[in-house]
């Protein structure tokens, strides 16, 4: 499960993506737009721009905007950000692995194995859905 402030995150993201090319959005448009705490997203837009993928501008045209093209952000790359490994279990993260304490063997843990289908399938929608293919999304039928 990702966390409420990588949920907001993406939220935030998806609509600076919607604005067109150049265009800002003020903290507080976005919080009200996305019914996200206006304090809460200072902190996460923060983080967003130290990583590169915001821009913040001052003054009266201000405001946040992206970096990177909506095409070139992907939900694994926030996630990752913002939540760290994607992995349901220790054992299966690429970035952060560590060991299961109660495993007596890797190689033949059943448990690991399926879930280590889960991660590949769950990394791979992650990794090659972009804020441009969640906008698509949002106009089809489920």
């Amino acid at each position: 499960m990702i966390s409420q402030k990588a949920k907001y995150a993406l939220r935030a993201l998806v609509a600076l993506s919607r604005t067109r090319t150049g265009a800002t959005m003020m903290i507080g448009e976005i919080s009200r737009e996305q019914a996200i705490p206006k304090k809460f997203l200072e902190q996460i837009l923060l983080e967003l721009k130290r990583a590169g993928i915001v821009m913040s501008l001052r003054g009266r045209s201000g405001g946040y905007a992206l970096l990177k093209a909506p095409e070139e952000v992907t939900f694994g790359e926030v996630l990752r950000l913002i939540d760290g490994p994607v992995a349901p279990l220790p054992c299966l993260s690429k970035i952060a692995y560590r060991r299961c304490e109660d495993c007596q063997d890797e190689t033949s843990c059943e448990v690991r194995h399926v879930f280590e289908r889960v991660a590949l399938a769950t990394r791979g929608v992650l990794d090659s859905t972009t804020l441009a293919d969640a906008l698509k999304l949002e106009d089809m039928p489920i």
